[in-house]
Order: C-alpha cells, then sequence, then structure tokens
C-alpha cells in the first residue's frame, strides 16, 4: 500500500467511518485513494474552516473522534481556526494535511507554509512525516493521542511525494495502559463532611471523560448544591433538585451568589476559565478547594488547590459515591439556602403572553426548550443567543450542547451543527445562530442541500452584533462602532436559494407554530426569527469585575433614569 492507502487503512482499523474534507493539489493522492475505498463517508463541506468545526461538532456530539483533512497552503491556513477552537475546547479531533513534495519543503514553492510552525499552540501534537515507512505508526499514534489523556487536536502534515510512495512497514497496534488505582480519597471526603456550605462545580471535562454517568450518581448521592461552566451545562440534567445553573459573567445570580459563599469548593472537570470566575482574586473567597481533573496542567494554574485528585474522574467519583451513601453529607440548611437563591435569582422570568409583542431572545429559547425533543442537539453560534440558550434551555445531556467555549468562534454553529447530524442521524439537531455568526460559514448551506440533512436553522435576528453592541452600551458610554448589520441579505430567500424552505416570524404568538412547523417539517428547515435590537443578556459582569459586581436589567434602567433626571 502506499501512503495514502495507509491513511485509509488505519481509519478502517479505528471504526473510523466519517470525515470532513475539500481536496486540492498535494492532498490528490489521498482523494485518489479514496475513490476505490469502502466504508469511509467523506463529506464535502465549502470551505476548509467548515471541515475542522464540523470534525469538532462531530466529535462533541457523538464522543468520537472527529477528522478533518486539506491540502497545503490556503487549504491548512483555513483550517486553522477551526483547529484552535477544538485545542481550547479540548476536542479530539485528527487534522490531515497534505504538504509539497519533500524536496520543494523550504523553497517558498507553490502552496508551501509552514504548517507545524504555525500551529504549535493550538494542537495537542503535530508531526511532519518525513519517510513513509514511519506513516502507519504516526498515524496509530496521533489517533492514540488525539482521545486519550486529555482529549485534542493531533496535526499529521504529509508530503505529496510520502502519499504516493509504498510503505514497507505495518502498523504496530498500540496497546492500552492498564487503569491506574483511584487515588486515595480519605482527605477528599474529611473536607466533604467537615463542609457546612459545600458545592458541586462542574465543567467539561465530564463528558470528555465520558463520565455523565458517574457524575450524575455523585451528584444525586451527595445532594451537594451544584453550578456548572458552559460546557458543563447539562451535566447534572434537566430534572436536578439541586443544580443552579451556569455561574459566572452570564451565571445566574443564585449560581455566582452560592459561589460567593460557599466554604468549600469541588471542582470535577473545569478548568477557573476567567469568563467563570470573573475576577479570580475575588473568586469563592470563603472557601477551600478541591480540584479533581484528568490534566495535571490544569491543577494550581489559576488557583492553588487545597486538595487535588488527578485521574479519571469515572474511578474517582464512583469512589466518592460508594463512601457517601453509606454516610450522606448533614447540609439539609445549605440546601434549603441555595434552593431559595434559585427560586428568586434563577432564570425563571415569565413570558410576555400578549401575542402582538415583539420577540425577545430568552422567551424564545425557553418555548423552543419546551417543545423541542429532550435528545435534541443544539449549535449555537456565539453571541447574545449563545448565552440565551446556555441560560433558558433545559438540557438533558452535555453532548446535547455543542458551543464554542474557550476560543469564541463566530461561524461556529452551522458547521458544527452539520457535523452533529452525521453524528446522531436520526436525531433533531438545531443551530441556534444570531445574524452575524450565520453570516460566517453561511455557504455550507451548499452542504446541507447535497447531503439532504434535515437539519433546523434558528436565526435570531437583530441587524446587528448584539454582543459587541451590549457592551459598547454599558462599558464605552454607548459609543457603537461597527456594529451595524442593517444590509443583512434576505434569509428566507437565501435559504430558499439553496432549496431549503424558510419561514420568518416577528411577534410572540408566532413563536409555538413556527418552532413546531421547522421540527415537523422532513427535511431541513430555516427560521428566521425577527428580535429587537435593544435586547441585552442580563445579568452581566463587566469584563475583569468581581462576579459579585453582576448587572442586570433593573440597574441599567435605574442608571438611564438617573442620566436622564441629570
Amino acid at each position: 500500500m502506499n501512503g495514502a492507502q495507509h491513511i485509509l487503512d488505519a481509519f478502517h482499523r479505528h471504526d473510523i467511518r466519517t470525515v470532513f474534507g475539500y481536496p486540492g493539489g498535494c492532498i490528490m493522492p489521498l482523494y485518489d485513494a479514496l475513490v476505490d475505498d469502502v466504508g469511509t463517508e467523506h463529506v464535502l463541506c465549502r470551505h476548509e474552516q467548515g471541515c475542522a468545526l464540523a470534525a469538532d461538532g462531530y466529535a462533541r456530539a457523538s464522543g468520537q473522534l472527529g477528522v478533518c483533512i486539506a491540502t497545503s497552503g490556503p487549504g491548512a491556513t483555513n483550517l486553522i481556526t477551526g483547529v484552535a477552537n477544538a485545542h481550547r475546547d479540548s476536542i479530539p479531533m485528527l487534522v490531515i494535511t497534505g504538504q509539497v513534495p519533500s524536496g520543494l519543503i523550504g523553497t517558498d514553492a507553490f502552496q508551501e507554509t509552514d504548517v507545524l510552525g504555525m500551529t504549535l499552540g493550538i494542537v495537542k501534537h503535530s508531526y511532519l512525516v518525513d519517510s513513509v515507512d514511519e506513516l502507519p505508526a504516526i498515524m496509530e499514534e496521533a489517533i492514540h493521542l488525539a482521545q486519550n489523556g486529555r482529549p485534542g487536536p493531533v496535526w499529521i502534515d504529509i508530503p505529496k511525494d510520502i502519499l504516493l510512495a509504498e510503505a514497507s512497514v505495518e502498523a504496530t497496534i498500540r496497546q492500552e495502559a492498564t487503569q491506574t488505582e483511584c487515588p486515595n480519597l480519605s482527605d477528599a471526603l474529611a473536607l466533604l463532611r467537615s463542609a457546612r456550605k459545600p458545592l458541586l462545580y462542574s465543567g467539561g471535562g465530564v463528558s470528555l471523560a465520558h463520565a455523565e454517568s458517574s457524575f450524575r450518581a455523585f451528584a444525586d448521592t451527595s445532594a451537594l448544591p451544584g453550578v456548572v461552566t458552559l460546557k458543563g451545562i447539562g451535566n447534572a440534567g434537566k430534572h436536578s433538585d439541586h443544580n443552579l445553573g451556569m455561574l459566572g459573567m452570564h451565571g445566574s445570580r443564585a449560581a455566582n451568589r452560592a459561589v460567593d459563599e460557599c466554604d468549600l469548593l469541588l471542582v470535577v472537570g473545569a478548568r477557573l476559565d476567567d469568563r467563570a470566575t470573573g475576577k479570580l482574586d475575588t473568586f469563592a473567597p470563603n472557601a477551600r478547594m478541591i480540584h479533581i481533573d484528568a490534566d495535571a496542567a490544569e491543577i494550581n494554574k489559576l488557583r492553588p488547590a487545597d486538595l487535588a485528585i488527578r485521574g479519571d474522574l469515572n474511578t474517582i467519583l464512583t469512589a466518592l459515591t460508594r463512601e457517601l451513601e453509606t454516610e450522606p453529607l448533614a447540609i439539609a440548611d445549605w440546601q434549603k439556602q441555595c434552593r431559595t437563591w434559585n427560586t428568586t435569582g434563577g432564570f425563571n422570568a415569565a413570558d410576555n403572553e400578549e401575542p402582538l409583542a415583539p420577540i425577545t431572545g430568552p422567551a424564545f429559547v425557553r418555548q423552543l426548550s419546551r417543545i423541542a425533543p429532550d435528545d435534541t442537539v443544539i449549535a449555537c453560534d456565539v453571541g447574545q443567543h449563545q448565552m440565551w440558550v446556555a441560560q433558558h434551555y433545559q438540557f438533558n445531556h452535555p453532548r446535547h450542547h455543542l458551543s464554542s467555549g474557550g476560543l469564541g468562534t463566530m461561524g461556529f454553529g452551522l458547521p458544527a451543527a452539520i457535523g452533529a447530524q452525521f453524528a446522531n442521524r436520526d436525531s433533531t439537531v438545531i443551530n441556534v445562530a444570531g445574524d452575524g455568526s450565520f453570516m460566517m460559514n453561511a455557504q455550507e448551506l451548499a452542504t446541507i442541500r447535497r447531503y439532504r440533512l434535515p437539519l433546523k436553522m434558528i436565526i435570531l435576528d437583530n441587524q446587528c452584533l448584539g454582543m459587541v453592541r451590549q457592551q459598547q452600551e454599558l462599558f464605552y458610554n454607548n459609543r457603537e462602532s461597527q456594529i451595524d448589520l442593517d444590509d443583512n441579505p434576505d434569509f428566507v430567500a437565501m435559504a430558499r436559494a439553496f432549496d431549503i424552505p424558510a419561514l420568518h416570524i416577528e411577534r410572540t404568538d408566532q413563536i409555538r407554530r413556527g418552532i413546531e412547523t421547522i421540527l415537523a417539517y422532513d427535511g431541513p428547515m430555516l427560521l428566521h426569527v425577527a428580535i429587537a435590537r435593544e435586547d441585552n443578556v442580563w445579568p452581566i459582569v463587566k469584563p475583569g469585575a468581581s462576579n459579585r459586581d453582576m448587572i442586570d436589567e433593573s440597574q441599567r434602567t435605574a442608571k438611564t433614569n438617573k442620566e436622564h433626571v441629570a
């Protein structure tokens, strides 16, 4: 077999059946091998960034490895944002690019770029293959590295001549390491039992470790009040009695207050991101901290832990659950206090029942949450709509909520939804986008059309870059700069140009009909939702400020009234 055929052979051995790519000159030998391949489904996206983000969405929704392929030069550079997105959120991804022939590397050949140099900071590992006999072993190692330990993207850059050359060796099949034993948890249990106000803080590491069931068993047995990061949404399920929701910049007052007043913070699979913690030296000021994580680099990185436990989350959480089953925690007063805060400071607002009222983002998302099936996958873009979904949609599983966390990539949602639909052929998958984000990768409507995906798209259109406008209003004296998008296309006509039916709504009494119509349609459909330009996400914490200094709509209104009086 030549190098290209060895790549496909590795796909078959590891049951990699779906890949996302875009052909070009230096990767052409691999595409030639695909002609005769049986078992690998290649999805042709319409931009290499779309390929990377679709592979990302596939991995998030399935828990399996996402694979994207591109050629050298601009093909490789177009992948970079999508790969960086996967790296920041620890998504398992294999990236394969063609490179100019070995003898031309370093000569500024046509479509040559230094892929390894450009991507050092956004990959878990990378390779420039310099011998075809190394390629089988590199494929094995790369697939293993991308998925094991803390997951992440691994990039293999392969010169064209190596893809064409015949390999004289077979791959060495990696033997999995035996599972390490559970660390001693006696100190953690002692801290939990001595705390009067312990709080469970979980993040995306729970689903990355495939520890959803272990986490829920621990959360239910411990009955700890809990908060989640953006990537941890869905960890506790939609019916948890103890979940206070998301914390941080756009978290609930209940979640942020519980963090502020707890005396023990049990962090599980989270990295204390700045959007979650706010001003770090005021975060959980009264609490000791237990940090459980698979990645040693995250422990003590931002805040020293009083007790650090590194290891497999399933093993650790199962052991903790077993201990607490025999001796439950005595925290009834704290549980009652957190429930009270959640009642008064959670996202429990009533919808506007006035039928002719304009549609608001939160009201729309709450209705969507009530109407959509429990196994619906929501792929968000980035902006106000992303935060409304995080606040108001009730997710039953973390893999149902796909959101660009660490990088905040506008244009993520549509290709990620495409990847999720390939991962979940029979599930309802919805891309919730803003008008600004949707335009970033709108070319992928052609991919939806090509593969007849039953994907649903919802655009919350406020004719501006809403999150930027909101921060300019609140933190830059309302000095608006370059945020108007009033020259948007007719999104309904745009969808129909790709043979995708579309519907426009603009009043409260049209929400239910609009949602039910797109969900019932047997095929792709777009719902264009006009919302008010002035709608904001509440509450909000000023970047760099303490979470206890959250601003809500009543404070904004009071400030505006005071300015008018002055």
